[in-house]
C-alpha cells in the first residue's frame, strides 16, 4: 500500500480548500507577537509542509522560509507552486520529522494540519521534539496543532467519508484502534485525466493521539516549554468537545 499522502499530492489541495491559510498565518503572526515580543521572527521552518500552502502564506509576509516534508511527491507540488507565486527563496528538503537536517538554526517552527498526529509512536514524538528544539534558537517559538482525543473518538472513530470534486473522487475509511488512541486511514483517490479515463491510487496512514500532559513531559524533556493551549485563532481556551488544540511551547533561554 502506498503512503497516503503521496496518493494525495496531485488532489490535496483541492480536498483541503476549506482551510483558511490566510487566517491561520495571521494567528501565527500574532502568535509570534504574543509569545515573543522581544524576538523579531525571520527564520521560520514549516514541519511536515506538504503542498507548501502555510509556507507560501508565510514566505509572502517576509519570512525566510524552509518546508521539510517526507513525500517527494507533495514537495514537487510545492515547489512548483511557489515558482508560480514568484517566490525562489524557499528551501525545500525532503526529509522525515524525525530525522531532518537543517544548514543552521530558525527563529521559529510551524507544524500544521495536524503532523505531530503523525507520529504513531512516542519515541518518535520524541525524535521530532529534539530535532526541533536542536535547530530552534533559544527563546525561538514552537507552533503546531493536534487533533483531540475527542475528535479521534467522535469524528474520526470507525467511520467511512467520500470527498468529491470536479474529476476527484477520495474514499476514506477510519478505523479506530480499540484503546481508541489511533486511527489507521484507507485511502482510495480516483482522478479523472484528460482524455476521461480514470486512474485509481490506493494508500493509507495512522494517526495516534496524544494528551496534554504527554506533550508537555516530552516538550520538557527536550527543553521547550508548553506555555498556552488555544481552541481557535482568537486564543479561545479549550472546551472538552474540542476537535482541534492550537499549542505554542518555547525554547528555553541559555
Amino acid at each position: 500500500m502506498l503512503d497516503g499522502y503521496s496518493v494525495l499530492a496531485p488532489v490535496y489541495d483541492r480536498l483541503n480548500d476549506t482551510v483558511d491559510y490566510r487566517k491561520w498565518a495571521d494567528f501565527i503572526e500574532a502568535s509570534f507577537e504574543k509569545y515573543s515580543p522581544d524576538k523579531k521572527i525571520k527564520s521560520v521552518l514549516d514541519l511536515g509542509c506538504g503542498t507548501g500552502s502555510m509556507t507560501i502564506e508565510l514566505a509572502e509576509r517576509g519570512y525566510d522560509l524552509v518546508g521539510v516534508d517526507i513525500s517527494d511527491e507533495m514537495l514537487s507540488v510545492a515547489d512548483q507552486r511557489a515558482r508560480e507565486r514568484g517566490l525562489s527563496g524557499i528551501l525545500y528538503i525532503m526529509a522525515d520529522m524525525c530525522s531532518f537536517e537543517l544548514y543552521g538554526t530558525v527563529d521559529a517552527v510551524v507544524c500544521c494540519l495536524d503532523g505531530i498526529n503523525h507520529l504513531d509512536r512516542r519515541e518518535d514524538l520524541l525524535a521530532c521534539f529534539s530535532l526541533v528544539s536542536n535547530y530552534l534558537e533559544p527563546g525561538g517559538v514552537f507552533l503546531f496543532d493536534l487533533n483531540t482525543p475527542h475528535k479521534f473518538k467522535t469524528v474520526y472513530s470507525d467511520r467511512d467519508y467520500i470527498l468529491e470534486d470536479d474529476g476527484i473522487m477520495c474514499c476514506w475509511r477510519n478505523r479506530l484502534s480499540k484503546s481508541g488512541d489511533t486511527v489507521d486511514f484507507f485511502l482510495t483517490v480516483f482522478e479523472q485525466d484528460e482524455d476521461g479515463a480514470w486512474q485509481r491510487s490506493d494508500g493509507g496512514h495512522r494517526e495516534r493521539a496524544y494528551g496534554l500532559r504527554t506533550i508537555s513531559n516530552e516538550l520538557e524533556a527536550c527543553g521547550m516549554k508548553l506555555i498556552e493551549v488555544s481552541a481557535g485563532y482568537g486564543f479561545e481556551k479549550p472546551e472538552k468537545d474540542t476537535e482541534r488544540w492550537y499549542l505554542a511551547a518555547k525554547k528555553f533561554e541559555q
